[in-house]
């Protein structure tokens, strides 16, 4: 009996230590012990601030952390949290060197001393709040370890120059908390021991448990965790999981092949050159788009409004003159060698300079995870390194769309208020995930830079303010050429949108005064509109009407002459009465109205180093206007004398002559003297 006794003693001397006697095991050893009734009131206020604070919360905590017994045991393991016992007598006591009662001890004495050196006033003692960047703690997390575990905590997980550290010094919003680090040291405490598990890591709500403490932000530290896993080098995660290992992750791997595409940009640039032309897809009040254009050439010189979205080599700063305003210029002013004519049909959309940095981080990324999954078999990955790397495919590719709208920011518009004054250029920032074109679309609309609707009586005024006529009417089809040319005039969507204008404005029954009359043509021996119609009874094509816009009073008088009819009436298309004179009385029946100019004559001396540009200008602002008039007969002679007192080269005189002769002109030659 006394032997059976002996024995029993002895057996239970061995038993080891469970978690909740810990507690008392290492209060006793290592702190003195609560009397005062103030010691007890802080310790019960920190043990209910922290309950509180789970069970309000208890969705983003584990399960057993609402019930009351979890207030229990904050307060008995006071001043440590539950949870530091939990992972050393759970997880560390599977290792096999860790002794359960004096490995505790010897760590947390370490723990203890290193915070009280540091002057540590939290209320109580986290997983995260050991510092594993201190030696004597490294060490006591390590004897147990293979050796191979230091470089990893030096690289991920605690140490000046760790991840951690790095990543809350680029964010203030994470460095307010050191959360990175604090996250960093609850999973390596939590996972190291169970590396090699079949069941490794630890789930994200006891990493929360772990570091978050009564009056911060939950969400701070799940913004930690996820960039710790995007970043790290040693951290894998699998669904609501994490762990380090001494193996570096597919991680690494993706940021070695993202880092080497910076010598290799041309995989970018294809890559952002197919996202683009799938995003403008979408077009929005835009009839098309036109993306990434090499150059003027590219892009038609066609009546509708466009969208031109410029290519990485033209990024927008707002210094004068940036690359962006320059490419913009150079395709609204011509389309390869030629002249544009049609000027007021583009805007231009271009990448900020600063974002373009961030859109190449991202695509980077996305082509390295991309390039790691279609090579998985020669890499030799295991299902979990797979599925890791399909996991961060998809969050690459959401950073390449979510960075690619922010990065295409600046619409350029040329924008002109009267035909004397230059053209200017306007840059708008864009906001918002749209499409692209969508959200340009949007902007210019609202700013009213893009015209979908037109009104009759509008447009009435885009007549008179001009003026527009030609004489006393002007062909549909030149006011439409008019609008896609002229930016001091509105950006029509298409034509069609003139078309719709001018149908409502034959509409109104008010149109002798606010609008306009319509005509087939006009017979220039009969001095009269054919066809000329007014209201309701005006019918136009819906796509391409033709005919001839005539201004109301003329209409009017032509009308209540045929309708009254008196002799020697007629009207001419050469009168050009301006719109300044529109409340002067019209002419009395019967009285022929008096013929204007009938002959035009000019010269003017071109620049001869901008010959071009001057002869283009010349045609826009004075040809098109003769050669519109009804019957006109216009004729252009360009002249050419040129003094050269040391002499012409045989090899010039034979290049002009030949190019003279195969410009067909009428007269030519090179004089001695």
């Amino acid at each position: 009996m006394a032997s059976s006794s002996h024995a029993g003693r002895v057996e239970a001397s061995w038993r080891p230590a469970s978690a909740d006697e810990g507690f008392e095991i290492v209060r006793r050893r290592l702190f003195e012990p609560l009397v005062e009734r103030d010691q007890f009131v802080a310790r019960d206020t920190v043990a209910r601030a922290f309950f509180d604070f789970y069970r309000t919360q208890h969705q983003e905590f584990p399960p057993e952390c609402r019930n009351s017994e979890y207030e229990k045991r904050l307060k008995a393991a006071y001043p440590i949290h539950p949870e530091i016992f939990d992972r050393l007598y759970g997880d560390w006591s599977t290792l096999v060197k860790f002794q359960r009662t004096r490995g505790v001890l010897r760590l947390m004495a370490a723990v203890i001393h290193s915070l009280w050196e540091k002057g540590d006033r939290n209320p109580l003692i986290l997983p995260a709040n050991i510092a594993i960047d201190d030696p004597r703690v490294q060490f006591e997390l390590t004897r147990y370890l293979s050796d191979n575990w230091v470089p990893v905590i030096e690289s991920d997980v605690d140490g000046p120059n760790a991840l951690p550290l790095r990543l809350d010094g680029e964010i203030p919003n994470l460095g307010r908390f050191a959360a990175c680090r604090r996250v960093a040291r609850t999973i390596y405490l939590g996972s190291a021991p169970t590396a090699t598990a079949a069941n490794r890591g630890v789930e994200d709500r006891r990493v929360r448990l772990g570091c978050v403490m009564p009056g911060e932000s939950v969400a701070v530290f799940g913004d930690a965790l996820r960039r710790l896993s995007t970043a790290a080098t040693y951290l894998y995660h699998d669904g609501a999981r994490y762990w380090y290992s001494t193996q570096p992750t597919v991680t690494k791997i993706a940021e070695d092949r993202a880092e080497q595409l910076t010598r290799n940009p041309d995989k970018v640039v294809q890559e952002l050159d197919k996202r683009v032309r799938a995003d403008v897809r979408k077009v929005g009040d835009f009839p098309r788009v036109h993306a990434l254009p090499q150059s003027g050439q590219d892009v038609p010189d066609d009546m509708d409004a466009r969208l031109v979205v410029l290519g990485v080599d033209h990024p927008y700063t707002k210094e004068p003159g940036n690359a962006a305003e320059a490419a913009a210029k150079t395709i609204f002013e011509s389309r390869g060698n030629a002249p544009r004519l049609f000027s007021n049909t583009l805007v231009f959309l271009a990448l900020d300079k600063v974002r373009l940095q961030d859109l190449d981080d991202a695509i980077r990324r996305y082509l390295a995870w991309k390039s790691i999954l279609d090579e998985q078999d020669a890499l030799n990955l295991d299902p979990h390194q797979v599925k890791q790397a399909e996991t961060q495919l998809t969050s690459a590719d959401g950073a390449v769309a979510a960075r690619l709208p922010e990065a295409y920011q600046w619409l350029l518009v040329p924008v002109q208020t009267l035909p004397q004054t230059p053209v200017q250029w306007q840059a708008l920032r864009l906001s918002g995930q749209e499409a692209l074109a969508v959200r340009a679309s949007k902007k210019l609309r609202n700013d009213e830079l893009l015209v979908t609707a037109f009104a009759g009586t509008s447009l009435r005024r885009e007549l008179d303010r001009i003026p527009l006529w030609r004489g006393n009417h002007v062909a549909i089809k030149q006011l439409a050429e008019d609008f896609a040319r002229y930016v001091y005039l509105p950006r029509l969507a298409e034509p069609p949108v003139l078309f719709s204008a001018i149908r409502d404005g034959l509409g109104l029954l008010t149109w002798d005064k606010d609008s306009f009359a319509c005509a087939d043509d006009f017979d220039e021996k009969a001095g009269r509109y054919r066809g000329l119609r007014h209201g309701q009874l005006a019918n136009l094509a819906p796509d391409s009407p033709t005919g001839l816009l005539v201004r109301p009073e003329i209409a009017k008088q032509q009308l209540d002459f045929e309708i009254t009819p008196q002799t020697g009436w007629t009207t001419d298309t050469q009168e050009t009465p301006s719109p300044r004179r529109d409340s002067e009385p019209l002419q009395s029946r019967g009285e022929p109205p008096k013929h204007g100019p009938k002959r035009f004559h000019g010269s003017v001396t071109l620049d001869p180093t901008r010959v071009g540009r001057d002869a283009a200008r010349i045609a826009d602002e004075i040809v098109s206007h003769l050669a519109g008039l009804m019957g006109s007969t216009v004729t252009v002679t360009l002249e050419i004398e040129a003094e050269i007192p040391t002499g012409t080269p045989d090899q010039v005189v034979r290049t002009v002559t030949e190019n003279c002769r195969t410009l067909k002109f009428a007269s030519r030659g090179f004089e001695t003297e």
